[in-house]
This record gives C-alpha cells, structure tokens and sequence, in this order.
C-alpha cells in the first residue's frame, strides 16, 4: 500500500467540529493533550446551517426552571455543551423554548472560539486509512496521522429505503421549501418521524391532500420517553387527519413508485393492518422523510469500520469503539447505536454526557488515569446520604435514564468507600469492576405501562415504589459481578427525593438490611 507522508501528527484526531467534536475538544484541551478536529466547512456546527430545513430547533431550552444549581438545571436544558464557563450556556443565546437553528450555529463557533479548540476549518476529509498509524487524507492535499481516531461526523448521508422507483421522490434534505409549489397537489410523504410531519406542517397550507406513510404505526415520544420519536410540536397534521381535513396517516409498506405519462405518481402499497390489501394511490409529489445513516465511504479496505442496524451506524463496543478496528472510536450522534431509539444518545442532551464517558475512558486507556473517584462513608447512613445527594442533583443520570449509573464501591477493608460518576451501565459489565467487591449501582428509570400515560393509576407507597411510573431512582447491589438485590425509590412530581418517610428511610432500612447481610457474609468466611 502506498500511503503519502503525514503533515501532522497527534495523539487524537477528531473528525468534525459539531457539538459532539467541538465537546470531546474541549475535555482534550482541558486535560493538555495533544490533539486536532478536523472539519470539513468553514466554520463549527455546520450541520445546524442546513439543518432541521425549517429552521426550529426541537430540543428544549427551558430557560425559567426555579433552581439556582446550574447542574440541575441541564435536566431541563437540551442544547448547552457541559463546560465551566457558566456564560456559555444556550440560555443565553434565546428565552425561546424551541430556538431558530440559526443560534445553534453562533453558539458552537462561539464555543470553539472561546476555548481556543484546535480546529483546522476547510478540512475535508477524503480519504482514512491505517498502517500503524491512521492516516486521514483531505480535499486540499493534506494528510494528517493519527494514533487514535474520533469520527464525530454524524449521521449525514441520507438514509434511502429498498424501495422500487425511490428515486422518483423527492428527499427531505434538498425538496424545495416554497409552499406554492405544492398549491392545491397530493402529496405523499414516505416517514413518520420528526423530519416527515415537520414537512407536512409547512405544506399543511398549500397541499390539497397530504399522506404519511410507513409500515408501522406512529411512535410518540410522550409515550416512548425517546425523543427521537414525534414530538408533539410536529404532531399538528394529526388533528387533520382525525377531524377529516382530508390529510391522512397509512400504516402500509411502499411497494414501487412510478411515474405516469402525465406527470404523475402511482404509488403501490399494501396496508398492515388490512391483511395487506394492496391498492395504487395517484400522487403529484413524494418526498421521502427516512433519515439518515452513516457516511463510510471515505474509509478504505484497512479501517473500514463495521456496520450495523441496517449499515446506518458503526457498530460499537460499550467504549464506543469500533468492534473491528481498535483505536476507533465515535462520538456524537452515531453513539445512538448503543441505545437506538431508546434514551439520549442521539441528542446533544444525551452524547454531551457520552462524550465526557468516553473521555475518562480515554485517559484509563491511554494515559494511565483511572476513572475519577470521590470518597463516601461506607455506612448505612453515609451511603444513603451519598445516593440522595446525586440522585437530588445529576443532570446526567436523568438525561440518560438507565444507560449512565453512579457506582457506590464498599471498601474490603476500613469506611471509606468510592464513587464513580456517570460510568455506563454496559462499560461497567465488561470491564467487571472490582469482581470481588460490593457495589450499588445508582440509576434513574422510566417504569412501564400497557395503557394511556396520561391516565395512570399511582400508589403513593415505597412499599409499591417499583410500580413507578415516572423518572425514579432505581439501587441494585452487585457482589462479585452478580445481582442481589434492587430497590426503587418513589417516584415525585418534581423529582425530588427528599421526603423521610417516602424516600429516605426506606433507603436507608435497605442499606442497612443489605450491610447487615455483607457483613455475616464476611464474618462466615472469616471463621470458616
């Protein structure tokens, strides 16, 4: 293999300056290690400068929140990168609940400016490859050598599903934006996530007929907790479709597109729960809304990286490297493939506290520093004080709900035990910390319900705390790798778990049951 001579090169290499480049950088930078990002416009943050195509933002900038603890107050802030700079905060940029995307891009530059990100703008990368080191080609003739690389470039290319005739549609990413050229035409959007009903509201005025297809039904993000899934702010469509304003939701699979001699669409489906009648509906526009995936083609044969969930995402390790090429790692939204559709990562809200795992993991690995640590009294009421105190406080446990832990470390000898913030779940399994120790493992979790999530009947009883419906605390304690027991606090309005009766004695009584057990345990293989 002929590979050119490197310009550059460094420890880290990040592949894009979005918010998951831009807030890996600043840990990097923070620690003084060597590094570079390496993005491809002129300046960060250029997804936001084209994306979401109608301009609103749909993660939440809840500005007015009554708490004065600037990490609780992240739980209700969706777009705010974590740093130490209290200026730097996406409030500050808007009092608009869903702000113009336009303040995302002037936020991420301003953020790169402030912390002095080495970035290297115009840096479009062509070509990566490895021989020991890995080796990322530009546009501009540039070649840049790596020994651990960072792909932080999202998923940018547009997903397009195996459908005959798909080609004929129109794409989300670049269909024109001028309501009048739809005045009074059917259209059929293929999609049922945010980007399709978010089309289908701006056309809502214009169309005469609007269709969204998809051969599943409709998933609400108030009912999934997964906020990727519709958001009520685009769900306006269905009021139409309900109230016979001719628009309509189809649960039917796309089976071929085509065009007629007049101009015209006929599109085959056959309907799921129809027992797949199959009919050809006359359209004058599609516009297929399917998402997006990853973008590989600029990995050769020797670092490829392996595919997964229909080849959208890299597959991933629970450090989020690659299963198939050591050394590379992903950050930003391709993390969602970890927890697809299910919590955070997709989100800013979610891979900002991502980005800050797979940093610590970074400095285990490669620069010798062990997963920080903060002491706690390793008694009933000394444990319980150091639970209730995170889980009163940490944005990150509420964000990424029963992925991210705190992990309560007994000692094997003495009262001082350790604390580790915000390790995943799946890490921790893997890397079997401390086998022969016990630990508690701190999360918070949605419960679950079969029936309407605005009609839920609730027993307010620790006793009856597991049937929690809302965002809970939930303890497990672990010895030597293996699940003894698990507690679950009440749920609370306000997610607040201060009450005596309700949430901290019957913490502490659990404590103490499960350090009472630990310690006959002990003192049976002492004597034995």
């Amino acid at each position: 293999m002929n590979l050119p001579e490197a310009s550059v090169l460094v420890d880290y290499l990040i592949l894009g300056a979005g918010p998951a480049g831009l807030q890996l950088g600043y840990f990097l930078e923070r620690a003084g290690r060597d590094y570079l990002i390496l993005e491809a416009a002129a300046g960060a943050g250029d997804f936001f400068r084209r994306f979401p195509r109608h301009r609103q933002l749909i993660s939440n900038n809840k500005v007015f929140t009554g708490y004065d603890d600037p990490e609780v107050n992240l739980r209700f802030d969706w777009n705010s990168l974590l740093s130490d700079d209290s200026e730097l905060l996406f409030k500050n940029y808007s009092l608009d609940f869903f702000p113009h995307a336009d303040l995302m891009v002037r936020y991420l530059e301003e953020f790169a400016e402030r912390f002095a990100l080495r970035i290297r703008y115009g840096a479009r990368a062509t070509r990566v490859s490895r021989d020991g080191n890995f080796l990322v080609e530009t546009a501009a003739g540039e070649t840049f050598a790596a020994r651990r690389l960072i792909v932080a470039t999202g998923i940018s290319r547009p997903f397009v599903p195996d459908i005959p005739g798909i080609d004929l549609a129109d794409n989300y990413v670049d269909v024109s934006l001028d309501r009048e050229e739809f005045r009074n035409q059917r259209v059929l959007i293929i999609g049922k996530g945010n980007s399709g009903f978010e089309t289908a509201d701006h056309l809502v005025s214009r169309a005469a007929i609007i269709h969204i297809a998809s051969p599943r039904p409709i998933q609400f993000a108030w009912r999934t907790h997964h906020v990727g899934h519709l958001r009520a702010v685009n769900n306006n469509l269905l009021d139409t479709y309900q109230l016979k304003s001719q628009n309509a939701v189809l649960d039917c699979s796309i089976q071929c597109i085509e065009k007629r001699e007049d101009g015209k669409f006929q599109v085959k489906v056959s309907y799921t729960h129809a027992h797949q009648e199959q009919e050809a509906l006359i359209y004058d526009r599609v516009i297929a809304c399917t998402g997006f995936r990853f973008d590989d083609s600029i990995f050769d044969a020797s670092c490829r990286p392996k595919l997964a969930i229909q080849d959208r995402f890299p597959d991933q390790t629970s450090a989020w490297e690659s299963v198939n090429i050591p050394d590379l790692y992903i950050a930003g939204g391709l993390m969602q493939m970890r927890d697809f559709k299910k919590i955070t990562s997709g989100f800013i809200h979610g891979f900002r506290y991502n980005c800050r795992a797979l940093h610590r993991i970074l400095e285990e690995r490669y620069e010798g520093n062990p997963w920080p640590v903060a002491p706690f009294a390793a008694t009933p009421d000394g444990l319980s004080r150091a639970i209730l105190t995170r889980i009163n406080q940490t944005s990150a446990l509420w964000q990424m709900f029963g992925y991210l832990a705190e992990i309560f470390v007994l000692p094997k000898e003495g009262i001082e035990g350790r604390r580790l913030e915000e390790m995943p779940v799946d890490y921790l399994r893997e890397i079997a910390l401390d086998r022969n120790s016990d630990c508690y493992v701190v999360t918070l979790e949605f419960g679950t319900t079969e029936g309407d999530p605005f009609n839920v009947v609730r027993r307010p009883d620790p006793e009856a705390a597991e049937e929690s419906f809302f965002l809970h605390p939930v303890v497990r304690h672990f010895r030597a790798g293996e699940k003894l027991s698990e507690h679950h606090m009440l749920e609370h309005l306000f997610g607040e778990w201060h009450d005596e009766a309700l949430h901290v004695a019957p913490l502490r009584d659990y404590l103490e049951r499960e350090m009472r057990a630990r310690s006959r345990a002990q003192e049976l293989v002492t004597s034995g």
